[in-house]
């Protein structure tokens, strides 16, 4: 059993699976941290023009 446990600890198979999997972890966050700035930029934007609207009627 510690033999297995040996080789186990020291095989690398799987660990470029496991970088692939956190490069795509990290591109996710990054896209979803930037979606949601322009989503704010965004509403802030059309609360702007609706504003402007508002005061010309």
């Amino acid at each position: 059993m510690i033999k297995f446990l040996k080789k186990l600890y020291l095989s690398d198979e799987g660990a470029t699976a496991v970088e692939y999997g956190l490069i795509l972890a990290l591109i996710a966050l990054t896209a979803i941290v930037a979606i949601d700035r322009v989503a704010n930029q965004t509403v802030g934007m059309w609360n702007d023009v609706a504003n402007e609207v508002t005061e010309v009627s």
